[in-house]
């Protein structure tokens, strides 16, 4: 008899989702970034008590079971928040909106915020980058130098607040 369709014995494969990896680096948040996550965990429950009751369906069951892996990833980020003071600063810190001018004239404008609060290529940046972490303490009119694949660049800070 061919063994190719008997079930093997050993442990099923589970049906819950791999957990969102937990950042090592202190949450740091703004304002507007605890908001977000707040307003996320909101989301999140309410979508839950819609699917809730209905198990029956396998498709509204692996919903249900993504759900709960964020919302616990979503709570265990508002338990470590450590929301950031916005006071009036005069270097590149957290909370920070900066412009900075690369010596061909570009320039960018960069907000340093929390992980949860990035976006990926956007104006809105994480604290723990490497290029954001050189930036940080420096003041109006200060430059690096940094490497990048097409070689090294130089960078000015022509303005920083908070916002």
């Amino acid at each position: 008899m061919s063994r190719a369709f008997v079930k093997e014995d050993g442990p099923e494969p589970s049906e819950d989702p791999p957990e969102k990896p937990i950042s090592d680096h202190p949450n740091y948040v703004t304002h507007r970034g605890l908001r977000g996550l707040q307003v996320l965990e909101e989301r999140l429950t309410s979508d839950l008590s819609a699917l809730s009751g209905i198990q029956e369906d396998p498709q509204r069951h692996k919903r249900k079971r993504h759900l709960e892996r964020d919302l616990r990833y979503v709570r265990a980020r508002l338990d470590a928040a450590i929301p950031v003071d916005p006071s009036p600063i005069n270097e590149v810190r957290f909370g920070a909106r900066v412009v900075l001018r690369r010596d061909d004239g570009l320039l960018r404008t960069m907000h340093v915020v929390g992980e949860d609060e990035a976006e990926e290529g956007g104006e809105y940046v994480s604290w723990t980058g490497p290029f954001v972490q050189a930036l940080f303490g420096l003041k109006t009119g200060a430059s690096i130098e940094w490497k990048t694949e097409t070689g090294l660049e130089r960078w000015t800070l022509v303005e920083i607040d908070r916002r």
